[in-house]
């Protein structure tokens, strides 16, 4: 696998927010290991059949995978926090032509479905844990969150 590939790669990983990818390419492995997780970012791990070996690539400067900006209304509005169980991108409607799940001022039953994020192709939704009233929306539709990141909140 050539270098420019491996920059590739890591660029991918550095920007979509994932924390690691492993590719195989015959007896060529490598895995990257995002900047967001215990190992350090930048980290390839290149081995053969043969005795393995390890590469460490340069640090690469790179952004910090982006975090949702923190809403100053999340301190005056107090409520029941619904927060994503997992990493994966958000979307308030089942597909672009329906209604979106939930509105600000809707009521909401415990077990409603709230918005579905979908991660490695499957369309998980997420359901309300307590009843309420919609009382912020604290992500944009189609936008990548991170496990337990504030999604609604709920009065």
């Amino acid at each position: 696998m050539d270098l420019r590939k491996l920059k590739t790669l890591i660029d991918l990983v550095s920007e979509s927010g994932i924390s690691e990818l492993e590719v195989n390419e015959g007896e060529d492995r490598v895995r990257i290991v995002n900047a967001g997780s215990s190992a350090p970012a930048g980290q390839v791990v290149y081995a053969n059949q043969a005795p393995a070996q390890t590469m460490q690539t340069a640090q690469m400067p790179s952004a910090p995978a982006p975090v949702a900006p923190v809403v100053e209304a999340q301190a005056v509005q107090t409520g029941f926090v619904a927060r994503s169980p997992m990493v994966g991108t958000f979307y308030r409607a089942p597909n672009p032509e329906s209604p979106n799940f939930v509105n600000i001022g809707d009521t909401v039953k415990v077990g409603q479905t709230l918005c579905i994020i979908e991660a490695m192709k499957l369309l998980n939704e997420i359901e309300s844990e307590q009843a309420g009233v919609i009382k912020e929306i604290l992500c944009e539709n189609g936008q990548g969150v991170e496990f337990d990141q504030p999604l609604f909140i709920i009065a």
